[in-house]
């Protein structure tokens, strides 16, 4: 396996207002103080709405099993997508794969009594995947993950954010290689044989996944996304920025599109995470630098 290229690139997108929020995420909340709306009655909401949520998990469990505390009354992780605007985006944009699956954190405290869902904006959505704003299939897949929020969270509004934080410097990490195949040997079997290398190698330093995907399509020769977590980054980074689950879990896609020789992986840069949400704090800030120089370094090595 012969390493072609490896690039850091810093994508530039016109500033358009989202209709939802000026920032890369958004938090949508509501009064919950009769304790109706649980991390349970947003699933089966998302669900009727169109979205597919695959994995909800109560991180305060995990939390507390492996730190012995937890941040927050209740935080949980989720992720969704509805596959019919995924499949249909990924005919023109390949980097849609990026946001595949989506992510959203859904929490409350000991202070208030509200509960609230951050997820990525159309804004978010938009930088991360490549797609532009005015597309109209990014839009309807915008469009959808509110009207799933208004129906998980009746009577919800939008937090009022400002985008203040500074403009990543590099908010995609793509790497790219080529197969060689050998007698009886196919892409995909090359492909399972990298999946196979790439899972042992994160998962020997702390990462999980909790959802892969084999995108059917004809126009590419395999189309795999994963969706990744590694607790020692969300733990810490949680504690001031609940809403970090807008970013984490995060997805990874590999792909090769049919008729080229170039085998594509990439994510959006984990760095995104503290630029976006201004982390201060010394400890988060650490552990998220610390996860990009981990994947990224297996990702060196496994496409040398």
């Amino acid at each position: 396996m012969k390493k072609t290229s490896f690039i850091l690139v810093a994508l530039l997108l016109a500033t358009v207002q989202s209709f939802a929020s000026s920032a890369n995420n958004q938090i949508f909340a509501v009064d919950n103080t009769d304790g109706k709306i649980t991390a349970k009655t947003i699933e089966e909401a998302f669900n009727k709405s169109g979205m597919t949520v695959d994995v909800n998990n109560n991180m305060n469990s995990i939390f507390e099993k492996r730190y012995k505390k937890t941040h927050h009354k209740s935080y949980n992780l989720a992720i969704f997508s509805n596959n019919e605007l995924v499949t249909k985006l990924l005919k023109e944009y390949p980097g849609i794969g990026r946001i595949t699956p989506l992510s959203m954190s859904i929490y409350s405290d000991d202070k208030k009594n509200t509960i609230n869902v951050s997820t990525l904006s159309l804004k978010g959505m938009a930088r991360a995947s490549g797609i532009p704003e005015t597309n109209a299939d990014l839009i309807a897949y915008a469009k959808m993950l509110d009207k799933a929020l208004h129906a998980a969270l009746p009577k919800g509004k939008y937090l009022e954010k400002a985008n203040t934080a500074a403009a990543p410097k590099n908010v995609l990490t793509t790497f790219t290689t080529e197969f060689e195949l050998e007698d009886g040997e196919t892409y995909v079997d090359m492909k399972d044989g990298l999946k196979e290398e790439f899972e042992s190698e994160i998962g020997s330093v702390g990462f999980l996944i909790p959802k892969s995907y084999d995108i059917a399509t004809e126009d590419y020769d395999f189309y795999d996304t994963y969706s990744i977590i590694r607790f020692n980054v969300i733990f810490p980074l949680s504690k001031e920025h609940p809403d970090a689950g807008s970013y984490a879990p995060f997805s990874l896609a590999i792909y090769k599109k049919e008729g080229d020789d170039a085998v594509n992986i990439e994510f959006p840069s984990i760095s995104n995470w503290a630029t976006d949400l201004a982390v201060s704090d010394t400890e988060a800030l650490a552990e998220v630098k610390k996860t990009q120089s981990m994947i990224q370094g297996i990702l060196e090595e496994l496409t040398e």
